[in-house]
């Protein structure tokens, strides 16, 4: 089988995050996401009369990518496709490799791609249109029910999205948040809650560098593939790991000491991440000078909040 090394190097030319410590040619079972070119129309049309109806009528484009995927383990048997979900610009595969390949995970990723790109081209009477942006990402489903809640995350797609349509004023201010037997105040992207993939990012002066290392690079490949990272962001090392996050387009559920007046608005950075839907800033009902206790606090609340499926 081959090694991981030729993978990373020889492999994966797009820049986009992998996992470093797992064998994407072994066993698996992983979220896919692949984003559509902005150039390319759109993969559907999102319809509903109220949220909780919403669907995406497929295009002519979405109806092929879809027919491609349904088809792929007919030419890779060792891949079982557990469910797949096509968005307006971007696609969800839930999908299983249930034996050693040959050839890599991302070769069978791009092998959707390329099929899909020449379907649609044809249809669309255009032979050098990009179809899809460059690369996908990826997360790792390691148990059962991590692998339910983010098959249910999937469906819930079309909803989020209408809801999102449908009620801006659910991305600003909420007053009663609940989180366990307390009531907090946020502002920002509620939805970023019901992500499935949360991380706390919390770095301890015990660490060691080998601990800090293999941390920063889990943290950065689940902020670089769709998750949320969730942290007061305190110290020097922190900060440092939300800058690298930012940059590589990652969202944050970010833990505050600030109490949120009426008058309450993220400034800076913050705000802009808010604007994007990138953040959720939750107060922890904390007065007084940032004291370790209140450090403590926070990052339990961080904690909490990772390891909430509401």
């Amino acid at each position: 089988m081959k090694s991981k090394p030729a993978y990373f190097k020889d492999i994966i030319p797009n820049k986009k995050r992998r996992a470093e410590w797992n064998n994407y040619f072994d066993r698996g079972i992983y979220m896919i996401t692949i984003s559509k070119n902005p150039q390319c129309p759109a993969f559907g049309r999102l319809e509903y009369t109220h949220p909780d109806s919403a669907l995406v009528a497929l295009s002519t484009s979405g109806l092929a990518i879809r027919e491609q995927i349904d088809i792929t383990p007919s030419f890779s048997p060792e891949i079982k496709i557990h469910d797949s979900v096509i968005m307006p610009d971007h696609v969800h595969i839930l999908l299983e490799v249930l034996e050693p390949m040959e050839r890599n995970l991302g070769d069978v990723i791009q092998a959707i791609k390329a099929a899909s790109t020449s379907r649609i081209r044809k249809t669309l009477n255009n032979t050098s249109l990009p179809i899809f942006e460059e690369g996908f990402h990826d997360r790792i489903i390691l148990n059962q029910k991590r692998f339910h809640i983010v098959k249910e995350y999937l469906r819930d797609n079309p909803r989020r999205l209408a809801v999102r349509r449908a009620h801006p004023e659910f991305f600003r201010r909420i007053n009663m948040l609940k989180i366990g037997d307390k009531i907090y105040q946020a502002y920002g992207n509620s939805q970023l809650l019901d992500c499935p993939f949360k991380e706390q990012v919390v770095v301890h002066r015990a660490d060691t560098e080998d601990v800090r290392r293999r941390n920063r690079e889990q943290w950065l490949y689940a902020a670089a593939n769709g998750g949320v990272l969730v942290s007061p962001f305190i110290s020097p090392a922190e900060k440092a790991i939300r800058a690298e996050a930012e940059e590589a387009g990652g969202r944050f559920i970010l833990i505050t000491n600030e109490p949120m007046g009426d008058r309450f608005k993220p400034t800076g950075t913050d705000f802009g991440l808010c604007e994007a839907g990138r953040m959720l800033i939750i107060s922890a009902n904390i007065t007084g000078d940032l004291s370790r206790q209140a450090c403590l606090s926070m990052n339990s609340l961080a904690q909490a909040v990772a390891e909430w499926d509401r």
